[in-house]
């Protein structure tokens, strides 16, 4: 087998047919400037083929449930693996997703509380023992005496299959009926089931009317019901009633039989263990204006949130029920994993069990992920939280011989724990696999075997390998723009003098979460970091209680605001605006031009052009979304989509318009010799140096450039941008709107996916912004973001419960002198003793 991985002509998206060899089983790591080309390389390129090959090989009945990767434009590929992709956009946004199931923990407690969990009464809280025949058959003659009943023999519960096998044998037994689905069916009828679909099945073995005259054929049928059934029967009363009945669990105080536990009794996904109220959603529904439901913030009555029925939330294990043990944070069930203790029959069975349990929630730990829940959903996680429990669902797969490929898994990392994520990425290599990381991070681009650094610009500029080899090979290169900044050439500058606060935002008692009761201090007119390990409680503070606080302040929302007392010195803000990193649009029809309003500006000068007129064409003319100007057999999509069979949908492109998206009537009226379809495609670079002459144009472009998204084309599907780059989209929309003077912005992360050269350029656009009276709060763990900042709130010491305090606050340079503080021990290296002055801002 080779020892590498060849890539001959990678020509997606900005590559320029560049051919790669990466050594097998080492830890790579993929860096260069942002738009360079490195996710076309490691995700479009590498990835797509190794995940293309193995599903190939699977069956045509297989591919048709599989979403396939299309062949990338690539000369050939050798030496590739299976291949897993880790990156921040593929986490389940559905509200059933949680860190329990990503993980499989929670499938291994439902397993546990299945084999070992100790059953109690839902009605009176009583533990529950197995019951005798003799007192299943007193129980039945007592509550329906004088009445017509069913005796059934439950054979599948909500299993797959078609069970024609089944029905021969009952019928050979000498059955004649048998309840399928609900509905009593003849067995000498031809009964077809779907193999694919869950089925109930009970088989009919007597009716008889309650009473002294009948109680040996009761006694018969109840004793032949328990022999089909292994042990269960249920008893169908004339007005629909339905007993169940079983030789394992009974309360004998409230009556109440149990089911033989399953690990399905368990799940809030199936209909054996979800809530009937809610379906296992655990919150109520109501339906949206599109029909569609959704989830509100009110609990479910019936089982509290808890999802499950009442039936499954009475077993317990150490005196906790299977959703108690999903509250518990990730380092506190393990201390109470480590004290659990059972009989010497059941330690053999929950031993093994156990096992495993801890050692997932040991990875989860080393991964900085201890203040997470399993019963969180995935759903409220951030990007950076998301990568790393699917990372640590695959360490806990302990696979061999795979390709990895992740995508900044240091993001929203604070830098005590970028020593466990890498330690734990050579982990996984040392078991035998391949590591690909697409990373900035100057920690994790050094404890790299081997370095490929992409560029040596963006988009067109970008695509070119620069430099490749190990750490050192890397640092000798002159032209590679990395290095510089690994030689210390060139840096984020430390400012000369910091801004001085125009007044404070005060929020009292806040104890949203885990902070605990904090009174937090915010300079106005400032940029003010908010730092902390990861579970700290920084979004808790700036987003659940800050930013509600002044929507529902500032614009009459409706926000639920996170707990706290009150807040001062609102007076200072006359509006607020937070940028995240959420898409900036579903649809391939979004795009940056339209996202930021420049699309309009530039149809409104198209419709000014002389042909334009001419012809009677206004702005809407040039727009791709309505009929008119668009080509109409794409819609103007410029692509069609073939369904394919077994194979991927193939998207072909428009033979009538080319993938232009417009007719030809459209695109005969220009501005500088290009059509509406040819500013689409250019670069923001390409497309400032054409439509300068214009303020409005010019000032959108310009911002974009600024912000280091010069590579990006006007017409990219949203879809295909990084989170980070979404996230510098929609910081261009704010830009482009004149500023008060008195706005505050907030910004998760606005480092992810940048470069040290874009996080310089980032920082000096949010510098002039402080610099014109707004207050800029940044969430971060960049230290070069944090040590160019005028303040900083540190929150901490730990996640979860431990977190939550105040732990330093100040310049840089008082929280890197602050005792005690994580933040400051990194901040310190990086200031390199600089000591800024004041300057009044």
């Amino acid at each position: 087998m080779l020892d590498e991985i060849r890539i001959k002509g990678a020509a997606q998206h900005n590559l320029k047919h560049i051919d790669v060899s990466l050594p097998r089983n080492k830890l790579i790591v993929v860096t260069g400037p942002s738009g360079s080309g490195k996710s076309s390389l490691a995700f479009d390129t590498i990835f797509a083929e190794g995940q293309r090959r193995y599903i190939e090989c699977l069956s045509a009945y297989a591919r048709q449930f599989i979403d396939q990767m299309e062949k990338p434009d690539v000369e050939s590929v050798e030496g590739i693996s299976p291949a897993i992709s880790i990156d921040q956009k593929t986490i389940s946004a559905n509200p059933r997703s949680t860190v329990g199931t990503i993980t499989e923990v929670y499938d291994l407690f439902r397993l546990l509380f299945a084999r070992v969990g100790t059953p109690h009464c839902p009605s009176c809280g009583r533990v529950v023992s197995s019951q005798t025949p003799e007192e299943i058959l007193k129980r039945i003659a007592e509550s329906a005496s004088g009445e017509k009943v069913r005796i059934l023999a439950p054979v599948i519960k909500g299993r797959k299959g078609e069970y024609q096998r089944l029905f021969e044998r009952l019928r050979k037994k000498g059955f004649l009926r048998a309840r399928v689905n609900g509905t009593l069916r003849d067995l000498e009828d031809d009964i077809p089931l779907e193999k694919n679909r869950k089925h109930t099945i009970e088989v009919l073995v007597d009716t008889i009317k309650v009473g002294p005259d009948s109680e040996r054929r009761l006694r018969e049928a109840v004793a032949k019901a328990l022999g089909v059934s292994e042990g269960e029967v249920l008893v169908v009363g004339d007005a629909g009633r339905e007993r169940f009945f079983s030789l394992t669990l009974l309360c004998p105080y409230c009556e109440v039989s149990l089911t033989e536990l399953e690990p399905r009794n368990f799940s809030f996904n199936s209909p054996y263990g979800a809530c009937p109220k809610c379906h296992g959603l655990g919150h109520e529904t109501t339906r949206n204006e599109w029909g569609e439901v959704e989830l509100t913030d009110a609990v479910c009555p019936d089982c509290g949130g808890a999802r499950l029925k009442k039936e499954s939330l009475s077993v317990r294990i150490g005196g906790r029920n299977i959703h108690e043990i999903g509250e518990l944070s990730i380092r506190d069930l393990l201390a109470a994993c480590a004290k659990l203790e059972f009989p010497a029959a059941e330690t053999l069975i929950a031993g093994k069990i156990l096992k495993e349990i801890s050692s997932r929630l040991a990875v989860m730990e080393e991964l900085g992920m201890s203040y997470l829940q399993l019963n969180r959903t995935t759903s409220s996680l951030s990007g950076g939280e998301a990568q790393r429990v699917r990372l640590a669902a695959q360490v806990g797969a302990r696979l061999r011989g795979v390709l990895y490929v992740l995508d900044e898994p240091t993001i929203g990392l604070h830098q005590r724990d970028n020593g466990r994520l890498i330690s734990l990425l050579r982990s996984l290599r040392d078991e035998g696999n391949s590591i690909i990381v697409v990373e900035h991070d100057e920690q994790t681009i050094r404890a790299a075997d081997f370095v490929l650094d992409l560029g040596p610009g963006a988009g067109e500029a970008g695509g070119f390998k620069v430099a490749e080899g190990p750490l050192a090979a890397i640092l000798d290169s002159p032209d590679s723009l990395t290095a510089q900044y690994l030689r210390g050439e060139k840096t984020v500058p430390v400012p000369a003098a910091r801004r001085r606060p125009a007044g404070w935002l005060v929020v009292h008692k806040a104890r949203e979460h885990n902070l605990k009761g904090i009174d937090v201090r915010i300079p106005l007119g400032v940029m003010t970091a908010v730092t902390g390990v990861s579970g700290s409680g920084k979004s808790t503070l700036v987003y659940d209680i800050l930013y509600k606080a002044l929507e529902n302040r500032l614009y009459k929302a409706r926000q639920r605001v996170g707990a706290h007392e009150k807040m001062e010195g609102i007076d200072g803000i006359d509006k607020v605006v937070a940028v995240n990193q959420k898409p900036i649009g579903r649809t391939p029809r979004s795009n940056p031009a339209t996202y930021t309003g420049l699309f309009t500006a530039l149809r409104d000068l198209l419709a000014r052009t002389p042909e334009a007129r001419a012809r009677g064409y206004a702005s809407g003319r040039f727009s791709f979304n309505v009929a008119g100007g668009r080509c109409e057999d794409c819609e103007g999509a410029g692509v069609k989509k073939i369904e394919m069979h077994f194979l991927p949908d193939v998207f072909v492109t428009c033979d009538r318009c080319g993938g232009k998206r417009y007719n030809k009537e459209t695109l005969a009226v220009t501005y500088k010799g290009k059509t509406i379809a040819d500013y689409l495609a250019m670069t923001v670079d390409d497309a400032y140096e054409l439509l300068k002459a214009y303020p409005q144009l010019k000032r959108k472009l310009a911002t974009l450039k600024r912000v280091g998204l010069g590579y990006i084309r006007l017409g990219q599907p949203a879809p295909t941008l990084s989170g980070g780059e979404a996230q510098r989209i929609k910081l261009t929309k704010e830009l482009g709107r004149r500023a008060t003077g008195r706005t505050l912005y907030l910004l998760d992360e606005p480092t992810t996916g940048l470069h040290f050269d874009d996080v310089r350029k980032l920082l000096e656009v949010l510098s002039e912004l402080a610099s014109l009276g707004n207050t800029v709060i940044i969430i971060e763990h960049n230290l070069e973001v944090i040590k160019y900042c005028d303040y900083i709130i540190d929150l901490g010491p730990e996640g979860g419960e431990d977190g939550g305090r105040i732990v330093a606050q100040g310049t840089p340079e008082e929280v890197a002198a602050a005792a005690g503080s994580y933040t400051g021990r990194y901040l310190e290296k990086v200031l390199d003793g600089r000591r800024p002055g004041r300057k009044d801002g």
